[in-house]
């Protein structure tokens, strides 16, 4: 019996692999300062690590609130161990814009201010060129400035309560966004307002600012997101119910970091609405 060949069958076209999701995980902790504790074991990581390596340490950080129990905690530690810290570069993400031009300095909702008072004061640092800012007039001149410097060791990030914004970016914004002025979210200057009690109506947040975009921040060794109290319970709980990258929800950033390099730190308050 002659044999028949079989029919070589068609070629399978092939799947384009496509990117697994990646999903933050939160760490929750029983309250702000037992947040605040552990945040800022990771921050003086950060600051021995450097400084054991002789380079500079990025700190990037938010204005506002949520830094507040962070901030009390490594000041604490720094005085009962005390770190020489010449090294330390701390990194704005935003700043507000009337007219143009940096609001002034000395306003209590300038996040320059929170950097050189709240920040640099409260570590004890005084030394000229330790606070970096964006310029609005050269935004890109940023972002050389940060990848020159070897990039932020660390960014610290907190999460707008009503629409999810990362520093001022709004929603839409998107993954490779770079340091830019932009129009401030009315939803975000709505936020604000619980941020610095000395804007009392919406008529008085600027609607323009300069901003670290979402790119800049991914760009860090390390990002940590922060969140305490039940104002914030909504946003986590929308952030932790996705698995990447949002659009319309801007903190959902995190999703796309590489994981064994980014963590949600939350409390008790902000965890309520969680399974």
């Amino acid at each position: 019996m002659e044999l028949v060949p079989l029919e070589t069958p068609p070629e399978m076209p092939q799947e384009t692999p496509q990117e697994t999701p990646r999903a933050v995980r939160p760490v929750v902790h029983p309250d702000p300062v037992a947040l605040g504790r552990a945040v800022a074991a990771r921050v003086r990581s950060a600051l021995d690590r450097t400084a054991a390596q002789g380079r500079p340490c990025l700190l990037g950080v938010p204005a506002g609130r949520t830094l507040r129990p962070v901030l009390a905690a490594l000041a604490a530690d720094l005085r009962a161990r005390p770190l020489d810290l010449d090294h330390l570069v701390v990194v704005m993400m935003d700043e507000y814009l009337v007219g143009g031009q940096r609001v002034d300095p000395a306003a209590e909702h300038s996040c320059s201010r929170f950097g050189r008072v709240e920040v640099l004061d409260a570590l004890g640092v005084a030394r000229e060129g330790a606070l970096w800012s964006p310029d609005p007039r050269d935004p890109a001149a940023y972002e050389e400035r940060l990848a020159a410097a070897g990039g932020v060791e660390l960014f610290l990030v907190a999460l707008g309560a009503g629409d999810g914004h990362v520093a001022l970016n709004p929603p839409g914004t998107p993954l490779d966004s770079r340091t830019r002025v932009l129009d401030i979210a009315e939803s975000t200057r709505r936020d604000n307002l619980a941020t610095f009690p000395s804007l009392r109506s919406l008529g008085e947040v600027p609607e323009r600012g300069v901003s670290v975009g979402l790119g800049t921040i991914a760009g860090s060794r390390e990002v940590l997101a922060l969140a305490h109290g039940a104002g914030k319970a909504g946003v986590v709980a929308r952030v932790l119910a996705a698995d990447r990258h949002e659009p319309g929800l801007p903190a959902t950033f995190l999703h796309a970091l590489d994981p064994a390099a980014t963590a949600l730190h939350v409390d008790a308050a902000a965890a309520r609405l969680l399974p």
